[in-house]
């Protein structure tokens, strides 16, 4: 199956594998316990039992993918000493203390208070309940903060100086490591991409059972909040992804260039090539569509600005462009696709017929796991676009690899074929089946030791909830 690769290439895709599994449950998991901390803060404030209902429907799907994310990323951290042991050699002293503050601040925060969040409901004050969900919401977020900050450094790399022995060890200053040139943009970039992948799962499952009962409150109430989301941060992310684009042709050049499809150089204005064939044998794009210097425009502000291609790049240093050229695509295609969203659901409002639109909520229904797709095109993009370095323009990826046979990374990387999919795919199922019981009055949590009237609110759960001051008796759209 793996006969034609070699050790270098297999672990690039065991890597890949991997981390492309893990990366889809962060990226749902830092937006939804973000949705967590507004819902329990909404019902605090207003009262309104929906808002807890809420909270424990989707608490229950957060513990699952939060654990799965965790147990994903512990398996991937150890392919850095299996598979990448020179790499871990030479960025050690500099990677190495950004990931354990990640662990020493995040993990433990989050460690630390998730007990309370899922199981604490009925043990301890709202209050301290509430200060727990910030916390962990909090602690994701920091997360983020150190891995982005790793990754970052590894794509524009500054702040260190290199040993004798040929490692990058901190030079000065930590901060210049920390807040490297790019990480400010992608930090920014992707967290608002968890938010938006969080919404829209959230907008389709309330698309979905709106789609088979439009009176639903709960249903109602989680699209419109979803929609929301769609409508305001879409159009950011787009400008966000600009102000990144700009900073990665300043820093990173041959990686705009393989995204653009640019094989030549431009002296008076490059086009936009919407879409084509990369061809990197004849160094040329076949079947391409394409608008006349519009690529200047957005790249440089100037139509007859000049850009350089990968004609000005040694073939042995271009990434590969036909991966970036594509993956680079999904993700803006997805980004504009979400946008188109969000302002149909701002119509809809202003028609006052947000849960009347069976159209609108088929929509929402088929993105909502557009946000994943969309992450993973971005990766791709960040990361194959970085090729061939590990350390942009400083260690090369083929002599990160460790010193290991390609028989022993292919058996290891069918191990974990095997065992992801039937692991993460029982766990995924899971989670459909969660989302596929609409919430409803009284809704119970990850462990509730309920028996009687729901306390939380002063109100019993029934029907009669439904005339009770605690609903809307039509969510605000």
């Amino acid at each position: 199956m793996f006969e034609q690769f070699d050790a270098v290439m297999l672990a690039r895709i065991q890597f890949a594998f991997t981390i492309s599994f893990h990366f889809i449950f962060p990226a749902f998991s830092i937006g939804l316990a973000s949705y967590l901390a507004v819902l329990e803060g909404l019902w605090l404030k207003t009262g309104k039992q929906i808002y807890m209902d809420l909270f424990k429907y989707w608490i229950k799907i957060f513990a699952v993918t939060f654990a799965m994310g965790v147990v994903s990323g512990i398996v991937m951290s150890y392919q850095f000493g299996t598979n990448w042991a020179v790499f871990s050699d030479k960025a050690g002293p500099v990677i190495g203390p950004l990931m354990a503050y990640e662990v020493l601040t995040a993990f433990f925060l989050e460690a630390g208070f998730l007990g309370v969040m899922l199981f604490g409901m009925n043990k301890v004050g709202k209050k301290l309940h509430f200060t727990a969900t910030l916390m962990v919401a909090i602690g994701t977020f920091i997360s983020a903060f150190w891995i982005l900050s790793v990754n970052s450094w590894m794509q524009t790399p500054t702040g260190h100086e290199i040993a004798a022995n040929g490692q990058f060890v901190p030079g000065d200053s930590w901060w210049d490591i920390v807040f490297n040139p790019s990480f400010p943009y992608r930090l920014f970039h992707t967290l608002m991409a968890t938010y938006l992948t969080t919404a829209f799962v959230v907008g389709g499952v309330g698309a979905w059972h709106l789609l088979k009962d439009k009176t639903n409150l709960h249903a109602r109430k989680m699209f419109s909040m979803a929609m929301w989301m769609a409508a305001l941060v879409a159009p950011v992310q787009i400008f966000a992804g600009d102000l990144h684009g700009l900073n990665t042709l300043e820093h990173q050049p041959a990686k705009v260039m393989a995204m653009e499809g640019h094989y030549d150089s431009y002296p008076d204005g490059a086009p936009l090539i919407l879409f084509g064939i990369p061809n990197s044998e004849e160094k040329r794009v076949d079947y391409k569509i394409e608008i006349p210097k519009l690529s200047s425009l957005i790249l440089k502000h100037d139509l007859n600005a000049p850009l350089d291609g990968l004609d000005t790049i040694p073939d042995a240093d271009e990434p590969p462009v036909g991966m970036v050229f594509w993956s680079f695509r999904i993700m803006v295609g997805i980004g504009f696709a979400m946008l188109g969203i969000g302002l149909w659901s701002l119509f809809a409002r202003y028609r006052k017929t947000l849960y009347d639109w069976p159209l609108l909520h088929k929509a929402a229904l088929v993105m909502a796991p557009s946000g994943f797709v969309a992450v993973i095109a971005g990766w791709i993009t960040t990361e194959v676009g970085r090729q061939p370095y590990t350390v942009y323009g400083l260690l090369r990826t083929a002599d990160s690899v460790s010193p290991l046979a390609a028989p022993a990374v292919a058996a290891s990387l069918v191990a974990f074929i095997i065992v992801y999919f039937f692991v993460f795919g029982a766990g995924t199922w899971y989670i459909m089946r969660l989302m596929s019981k609409a919430p409803k009055i009284g809704e119970k949590g990850v462990k509730s030791t309920e028996t009687g009237p729901v306390r939380t609110a002063g109100i019993a759960p029934g029907p009669a909830q439904k005339d009770s001051p605690a609903f809307e008796p039509r969510p605000a759209e």
